[in-house]
């Protein structure tokens, strides 16, 4: 299924949070699916990081309740096998051209990464208005990302690397921030061991979390 940029973007900005994940054996896949979904947080960025990334996007890919992404796509053979396995929108640690024309032409959404204005500058002449900041923290957080947005104020940002429950929020307070990346909620060690109960309760609590702050900065306009 392929989703319109506009759509995926939307999606992703209601959702507020991408959990991002690895994965050692891809046949919990449909488990940590079901985890996320019950926990309030339908979809993910499955990353190429392991062999298992390509197989759990696979057996994932029918399924019409969670948002589909891959993580740690770093050139266009990956993004036609990201694709073929079933990834809705595509998420790169840095900007690679090649990566952001087969998106276009394989009509999914292109999110790459930028930490410097230069990179950030070649991303927006490319025609993209979303981008992901990483590594968030390591490249100077919340200050560097407004300074970034100050001469670009059309980009919108989705920060990762780093982010915790504790500074998620100054992230997602941000005008020009659409969503967040996190694994936080999708401990490795977790997954492996097959506590897909305790990963649905940390999405609930990060859902909780995100929603109790949202409505409380509502609540003070």
């Amino acid at each position: 299924m392929t989703i319109a940029t506009a759509t995926v973007t939307e999606t992703l900005t209601n959702i507020q949070i991408v959990p991002v994940v690895v994965l050692d054996d891809p046949s919990g896949a449909n488990a940590l699916a079901d985890a996320l979904v019950e926990g309030g947080i339908p979809c993910a960025e499955i990353t190429l990081r392991t062999p298992a990334g390509l197989e759990a996007l696979k057996a994932l890919r029918g399924r019409t309740d969670l948002l589909l992404g891959a993580g740690t796509v770093l050139n266009a053979a990956d993004v036609d096998l990201a694709v073929d396995a079933g990834a809705q929108f595509i998420v790169s640690p840095g900007f690679g051209a090649d990566v952001v024309t087969r998106c276009r032409e394989r009509g999914v959404t292109a999110i790459p990464g930028i930490s410097t204005a230069s990179e950030l500058q070649v991303a927006v002449a490319a025609g993209l208005r979303h981008v992901k900041f990483f590594p968030a923290e390591q490249a100077g957080g919340l200050p560097m990302l407004t300074a970034l947005s100050g001469p670009f104020p059309d980009v919108r940002f989705m920060p990762s690397g780093g982010l915790r429950p504790d500074n998620v929020n100054t992230y997602l307070d941000h005008p020009a921030v659409f969503a967040a990346g996190g694994s936080w909620m999708v401990p490795r060690a977790t997954i492996i061991a097959g506590h897909f109960s305790e990963v649905a309760r940390l999405c609930a609590d990060t859902r909780a979390q995100l929603d109790g702050h949202k409505r409380k900065a509502q609540g003070a306009i």
